[in-house]
């Protein structure tokens, strides 16, 4: 599958995908009340693989701007659909990815990558492209699922039968502490990296890094 048979398959899932109950509810909101601790009111702030943008509207008050992209026409159209009916002056939703954005553009002083990290192809030139989007000392804040601490028959068996039957998107398969080394290496300073897990460690761990 290549990033537009992903971009096709978010468009068929979106619909459904807006139907669905986040699993570990305390959790999220963690994630949530850490997030919101870090950002600033004079921040302008991206978040890359908004979904449906749940997460963007309950954040996007904290900055002084918020722009949510993500492939997905689907995915946007049902977050303007939300937008429309809970209206937030700082945000603005964009189908874009984050090569698509360039530094002459605008640069940012915090970007955003909730459950999205495993869905790129070139996790190491989207981590370039995240450190040229931000200004000097800025933040990149990640919450992403490590297939590879995962129970081994799902990266072994289910997501490949899953993504043969065009059933699943593309995922990297990492471990938690090559992901760490990875952003590292991109040239960011892993300030922390946390558990917000209420129900066992679900492999996603919350990672806060600065741009060297």
């Amino acid at each position: 599958m290549s990033t537009e048979a992903d971009a096709r398959f978010w468009n068929r899932s979106s619909r459904k995908y807006a139907m669905g109950k986040i699993a570990d509810r305390a959790g999220y909101e963690r994630t949530l009340e850490r997030t919101r601790a870090l950002l600033r009111s004079s921040d302008r702030a991206l978040e890359l693989g908004c979904g449906t943008g749940t997460t963007a509207l309950r954040l996007a008050s904290h900055a002084h701007s918020y722009l949510a992209t993500d492939i997905s026409t689907g995915m946007i159209a049902v977050a303007e659909e939300k937008r429309a009916a809970d209206p937030i002056p700082e945000l603005t939703f964009r189908v874009a990815t984050a090569e698509a954005l360039t530094p002459e553009e605008t640069q940012f002083d915090v970007i955003m990558g909730f459950n999205y990290l495993h869905l790129v192809r070139d996790l190491a030139g989207t981590l370039g492209h995240i450190h040229a989007l931000l200004v000097p000392q800025g933040l990149f804040i990640s919450k992403t699922p490590c297939v590879g601490d995962m129970n081994p028959l799902i990266r072994l068996a289910l997501l490949p039968a899953m993504r043969a039957l065009r059933m699943a998107p593309y995922a990297g398969i990492f471990r938690a502490a090559d992901l760490g080394r990875i952003i590292h290496t991109a040239d960011f300073d892993v300030l922390a990296t946390e558990n917000h897990a209420t129900k066992g460690n679900d492999h996603r761990p919350y990672i806060v890094a600065r741009k060297r």
